[in-house]
């Protein structure tokens, strides 16, 4: 085979892959399996040999074992990183030894696939890989600019973007953490969309949406007859993103029960349908989210600890809005053009008073708040112009900097300004109650009305009185 140097075989050319392992037979398995995938392999039985092939020769992706006679398969993956990171490379690991392939995402593997070897799992990673360094190659991973996108040109949203493009490169779980409304759904559809992943699904699961009782079914799916009412084969929430991406929002409320299935889809790639005796395998990338402090919960024991340190490979925190208040004026100026172009109306320009009255206040409901906020005051602007007068704040919340209340502390309602309606003031009061109980609820509306201790009818009923979308 003639050598060629880094990146200079045509995109067009047939794929190659460089499979490090000492044992021979493990070799002929895997370079038999990808020769029948139309790839060309390349060998290396120890670490000198494959840092050797990978300084003079071009690859689409790299398999190496863990142990090798001269070293440590991490070595290599440190090593790949730093001297050829559009390299995507996978860790061959023992079976049940799932704190090595930890390791290796923690040093920016792609994925992992245990011994003995599932040919259909290695046909997945390595299509999966491929579709990555497709994307290096012709530089598609800007996808995020035509899909969803992060505002703000602030230094930790700067921050954040880099490290949504780093890990979009692997198939690790990633963790985001973050408060209420700044967004974390929106940064798992960019991880999602900047990486191989892209062209399957994207599913996004509630885990405090879903009745405890249902939870199992909904999640993984169940056999006809299973149960009381189970009068037809239903496919899971995980088996439907097959070949895409489980965002899993709010893990937090998962029960322990759950937890313990869960752990087991991450760490074997199994699921198990409810009257269903044998596991099924599945291809998804597990990224979750919650408001709430994993290290916490699991102190508390509420939340499993080998869990946690499984989904919480890679951790993405995103930003309060209280803590880039200088992104407000660019956020502002997006939404209202939403919301001016759903109404069929010109986007009103936005006063510098409002601005400085936006900038000076914490926003605890942050980006979601913040998007209330401006359709109320869109409502009650004339001539074109939203100004301080026109930007209503709830009076509870503490200004940016302030210092929190004493716990136990109930925050005054906020007064009736002179010559205003009662009935209108009431109706404020109302729907700012509804608002941030379908804010706490995730827009679950039997819990929310569970919440403000009404009937789901009647909350249903004040929804549309108050026009609350």
């Amino acid at each position: 085979m003639n050598a060629a140097t880094p990146g200079s075989r045509a995109a067009s050319a047939q794929p190659i892959v460089l499979i490090v392992d000492d044992e021979p037979d493990l070799l002929e398995l895997v370079s038999l399996t990808l020769s029948r995938m139309s790839f060309r392999t390349r060998t290396a039985p120890d670490l000198e040999t494959a840092r050797r092939l990978l300084k003079t020769e071009s690859f689409d992706l790299c398999l190496t074992d863990m142990r090798l006679p001269d070293g440590d398969g991490l070595d290599l993956v440190a090593w790949i990183q730093e001297n050829r990171p559009t390299v995507p490379v996978a860790v061959i690991t023992a079976h049940g030894n799932v704190e090595s392939a930890v390791r290796a995402l923690k040093f920016g593997a792609f994925d992992f696939v245990s011994k003995p070897l599932d040919l259909g799992v290695l046909r997945k990673l390595v299509g999966s890989a491929l579709k990555l360094r497709a994307a290096a190659d012709t530089q598609t991973t800007a996808a995020t600019l035509t899909g969803p996108r992060l505002l703000g040109g602030s230094p930790v949203m700067e921050q954040l973007r880099e490290m949504i493009a780093r890990v979009a490169r692997s198939q690790a779980p990633v963790h985001i953490s973050g408060e209420s409304g700044t967004g974390k759904e929106l940064v798992a559809r960019m991880i999602h969309e900047s990486g191989a992943r892209r062209e399957g699904p994207f599913v996004a699961v509630n885990c405090g949406a879903i009745p405890t009782e249902l939870m199992e079914s909904e999640l993984f799916g169940h056999k006809r007859g299973s149960f009381t009412g189970a009068i037809a084969d239903k496919k899971g929430l995980v088996q439907s993103a097959e070949g895409g991406t489980l965002f899993l929002d709010e893990v937090a409320d998962l029960p322990l029960h759950m937890q313990v299935k869960l752990l087991r889809v991450v760490q074997e790639k199994t699921v198990r349908p409810v009257g269903e005796a044998r596991e099924e395998s599945v291809d998804v990338r597990i990224l979750s989210a919650t408001h709430k402090n994993l290290a916490d919960l699991v102190a508390q024991g509420l939340f499993r600890e080998d869990l946690f340190y499984r989904i919480n490979v890679i951790e993405l925190r995103v930003p309060a809005l209280r803590e880039r208040s200088e992104d407000i004026p660019e956020i502002a100026d997006a939404i209202l053009e939403r919301l001016a172009r759903r109404a069929g109306t010109a986007a009103p320009r936005i006063a510098e008073d409002a601005i400085r009255t936006l900038q000076g206040y914490a926003f605890p409901g942050n980006v979601r708040e913040l998007e209330n906020v401006l359709e109320r005051a869109l409502t009650l602007s004339t001539g074109g112009e939203i100004t301080a007068e026109h930007v209503r704040l709830r009076s509870a919340a503490r200004p940016a900097g302030a210092e929190p209340s004493p716990p136990g502390t109930a925050a005054a309602p906020a007064a009736v300004e002179a010559g205003a309606a009662l009935g209108s003031h009431l109706e404020s009061i109302e729907r700012d109650a509804i608002i941030k109980a379908l804010e706490k609820t995730r827009y679950n509306k039997t819990a929310a009305a569970k919440l403000l201790g009404m009937s789901f009818r009647a909350l249903r009923y004040r929804i549309k009185k108050l026009g609350i979308e």
